[in-house]
């Protein structure tokens, strides 16, 4: 689905291991790796000065992690002390990168107010695609469950789909990316609809239910060329949990979320792809509102 691949780590989200998958990467049709981590620069009373030995320790740990690199492949190692929001948009312009993975673990929409996210800033900023996978199961995966997740990051899609712009913008989005995508990466998507509670009349839920359907089945036909299995379906219930639950039990890889926001006013606003993004611990592909 993507050929060039930015991997953020701060040696704290356990994103550092995939180094050591580069072959199975590959195997998702990635042939561009790029292994970033950013050492803070320490100030005294007039200047900011780099830890030169951090930088060289950094560098040497991680390289130290890349296993076999196949035939048509390409790995670089970048440690800097450069800010990290500007170096991963230098990066993505210069590399032409397609995709980031990034860590961001599960918390409160409280802690997320109080604490913030470098995963959510870089979401903001910018123009492609955030993998966001979850330390806590990045850090406890055995070396044979990492390998086969590395080959089939984004095989198995949930794509909940309402008619917001966020909606359209997720499909038009996911669309794109598809287009560009080797034949076979993507085998399956599941598009879910969800009619929330407090409809209470019958007659207007069934409504609102064949509306739901009949743009489910004009985005399997949009999409059909694209992906070998469509799968659609229309429920009803909380939002998240209905996402949740589809993709627990339909051996889901990745949920596709997306955000239309385009000023700093619209991300104060919650949004359901907030709580997604604080509460599943599925990899969640972030599209970003700067694409």
């Amino acid at each position: 689905m993507f050929k060039h691949c930015l991997i953020c780590t701060d040696f704290s989200d356990g994103l550092q291991r995939l180094a050591g998958f580069v072959e199975e990467l590959s195997l998702c049709g990635i042939s561009k790796l790029i292994f970033l981590h950013t050492v803070s620069v320490w100030e005294d009373e007039h200047l900011a000065n780099v830890d030169e030995s951090k930088l060289k320790e950094a560098k040497i740990y991680l390289e130290s992690l890349v296993g076999q690199v196949p035939a048509g492949v390409e790995v670089k190692v970048e440690v800097s002390s450069v800010r990290y929001l500007d170096l991963v948009n230098q990066l993505v312009e210069r590399e032409a990168i397609d995709v980031i993975i990034n860590g961001m673990p599960v918390r409160s929409n409280l802690e997320s107010k109080l604490f913030g996210s470098h995963t959510l800033s870089l979401a903001k900023s910018t123009k492609v695609p955030v993998m966001i996978l979850r330390p806590q199961l990045i850090t406890t995966y055995t070396v044979e469950e990492m390998a086969l997740r590395c080959q089939h990051l984004w095989r198995n899609l949930l794509v909940p789909y309402d008619a917001s712009s966020a909606g359209n913008y997720l499909v038009e989005r996911l669309k794109t990316s598809l287009e560009k995508a080797p034949p076979g990466k993507v085998q399956s998507c599941y598009f879910l609809s969800i009619l929330e509670d407090g409809i209470r009349r019958p007659e207007l839920m069934e409504n609102r239910r064949q509306e739901a359907e009949e743009k489910l089945a004009m985005l399997k036909q949009e999409f059909s060329s694209l992906v070998p299995d469509i799968v659609t379906e229309v429920r009803h219930g909380s939002p998240v949990q209905e996402i949740l639950d589809t993709a627990f039990v339909n051996d889901i890889t990745a949920i596709a979320v997306a955000s239309h926001r385009t000023t700093l006013l619209d991300w104060t606003v919650p949004s359901l792809t907030d709580n997604i993004l604080n509460r599943s611990w599925f990899p969640l592909l972030f599209f970003s509102p700067k694409g």
